[in-house]
């Protein structure tokens, strides 16, 4: 994505082989599907770093990922993170040390956040490795890539000089 690239970036952070940790994986190649001209997106393990580098030159960028807060499984959590921090214990999924949060935070302070970076945390269940994602999660999966379908399009027009 270069830095003329006015497209939402949409990414999914998550791990294929351990059960709803897919979460953000599956919702950005849905996303990828209903929207492929108006966004970008990208599937990612969630290392920090890579992270960073992706949005370095996003306005706009949405990213997903499980989590476990305590609260009903394939409960959607929604945080604009460019206004305050996320709760760092509730993305302890990764097996990155510097993960989402600790990306989202020194990039912060380095003043390299995206204009907007939202992020969607659906709340898991089972996380075992060669588990399938549960129902109550793949529920949630579909619900997210709707309610990103809809916050692109919204955006659009302010990342955007195509005329609707």
């Amino acid at each position: 994505m270069g830095s003329n690239d006015s497209r939402v970036l949409v990414i999914g952070v998550g791990n294929e082989i351990r059960g709803d940790d897919e979460v953000g994986l599956r919702v950005a190649s849905g996303v990828r599907e209903r929207l492929p001209h108006q966004c970008n997106s990208v599937e990612e393990s969630g290392e920090g770093a890579r992270l960073m580098e992706l949005w370095k030159s996003s306005q706009v960028t949405i990213l997903v990922d499980a989590v476990k807060s305590g609260a009903e499984h394939g409960h959607i959590h929604r945080y604009e993170a460019h206004n305050s921090p996320l709760p760092a214990s509730m993305f302890h999924y990764s097996t990155h040390a510097f993960g989402v949060p600790q990306a989202i935070e020194l990039a912060r302070v380095m003043n390299q956040l995206p204009q907007r970076l939202i992020v969607y945390g659906i709340e898991g269940k089972c996380f075992d490795e060669g588990a399938a994602m549960s129902l109550v999660v793949e529920r949630a999966v579909r619900k997210v890539v709707e309610l990103i379908t809809f916050e692109v399009s919204q955006h659009q027009p302010l990342t955007s000089t195509t005329h609707q």
